[in-house]
């Protein structure tokens, strides 16, 4: 089995980070993004090295434990923040909501403002 190391966190080239508990470093937009995430849900005991970017953001296998309300808070937070608006109605929430990597990709494709 090969271990790939970074400067930061050792992860295991063959297998999901999410599921082996290595997680590969965020870009500094999915830091900020992380950052927002934890300000608009009030999730003081989590850090932003606890979000693991391609770990499930919502439902049953999540490890964060977010719901639809939490989705709706966040939502509103990103709209406040990049300056788009985030529908309720979108057909690709669940695609968009997937994960903090695919969040940060819908709102860095979409934002208006930093």
């Amino acid at each position: 089995m090969a271990v790939v190391y970074n400067t930061h966190t050792p992860q295991r080239a063959d297998s999901n980070p999410s599921q082996t508990g290595f997680m590969r470093n965020k870009t500094p937009e999915e830091q900020a993004l992380a950052d927002l995430v934890i300000q608009a849900l009030n999730l003081e005991e989590a850090g932003i090295d606890d979000i693991d970017p391609e770990a499930p953001l919502f439902g049953p296998d999540s490890p964060m434990g977010l719901d639809s309300v939490d989705a709706l808070e966040l939502a509103l937070a990103i709209s406040e923040q990049y300056g788009f608006e985030m529908r309720s109605d979108d057909e690709n929430n669940a695609k968009i909501f997937a994960s903090l990597a695919a969040l940060n990709t819908h709102v860095q494709a979409n934002k208006t403002a930093d």
